[in-house]
């Protein structure tokens, strides 16, 4: 069963209409986001109650039994101010950091609920193309937040923030991947951190394009393992001593001359790599 609801912001209506019953609340936040630019940490939405309570954001849409075309209150504003967009990100709970990614993933993405949501996000997002795919080339996707960049630390200006060896990765990863920047924040903030970075018209590379929270699913799983790629925190401390991108341009050249990667686990880069290097 489909749910419909209007939000009603800032003096304006919005229809929302492309949810189900399974999607939960966290998903509506996101549609609202798409519609209005409001981050879903930053909406209040009025009159959503499960026995008395505010709604938490698991909570499936079905089970608040809303009328077709409810009105919802919200309140929330933009970020609008580049300071805003240049400082760290807000805090989300529903993002998980990928280095603390959940274990059972392999179960929770083949859940009907899950491939549902998905499918609707590639029906509905909008991909902005900067340069066109090339032939023969693979795809890389990079995650801006602690892989690219420490992401939370202060600093004077983001080149402070930026991993060690970034250019010269991207550099040497163009000429085997196209390249996908993504970030789980407002394509605002990525826009700006990237162009801070260099990244956006940097004459070595170009990126294809860049996707942020709204391309996402919210996920609900019952425990958390960790992945082992190092994040990159506390740049001040770890800018001398990190060589995690050298090491990993190197390995994504070993695996570019491999015809299939479907007999690969990235979980292993290094010890794939230091095999190879060994031979």
């Amino acid at each position: 069963m489909s749910v419909s609801v209007i939000i009603k912001w800032g003096g304006q209506e919005y229809s929302i209409s492309s949810l189900s019953e399974e999607d939960t609340v966290m998903d509506l936040k996101q549609s609202i986001k798409t519609l209005t630019g409001v981050l879903p940490e930053r909406q209040k939405l009025l009159g959503l109650k499960v026995k008395g309570k505010p709604a938490e954001d698991e909570v499936k849409l079905g089970s608040l039994k809303l009328k077709p075309n409810t009105k919802i209150m919200m309140m929330g504003t933009r970020e609008e101010s580049l300071e805003e967009v240049l400082a760290p990100p807000p805090e989300n709970d529903d993002v998980v950091n990928d280095f603390d990614i959940e274990e059972e993933v392999i179960e929770v993405e083949n859940r009907e609920e899950n491939l549902a949501k998905i499918a609707r996000r590639v029906k509905e997002y909008k991909v902005e193309e900067l340069n066109p795919p090339r032939e023969g080339k693979r795809l890389l996707v990079l995650d801006v937040d602690y892989t690219l960049f420490d992401h939370k630390s202060c600093a004077e200006t983001g080149q402070e923030l930026m991993r060690p060896y970034l250019h010269e990765f991207l550099t040497s990863a163009y000429e085997d991947y196209d390249i996908v920047i993504w970030s789980a924040t407002s394509m605002k903030w990525i826009d700006a951190k990237m162009k801070e970075l260099g990244v956006t018209d940097n004459p070595n590379y170009k990126i294809m394009f860049m996707l942020d929270s709204a391309a996402m699913i919210t996920v609900h799983t019952p425990k958390r393992g960790v992945v082992e790629i190092r994040p990159f925190m506390k740049a001040h401390l770890n800018r001398e001593k990190d060589r995690e991108l050298y090491k990993l341009a190197q390995y994504l050249k070993e695996i570019a001359k491999l015809d299939d990667f479907s007999g690969l686990n990235h979980k292993h880069w290094e010890r794939y790599l230091s095999k190879r290097q060994h031979h």
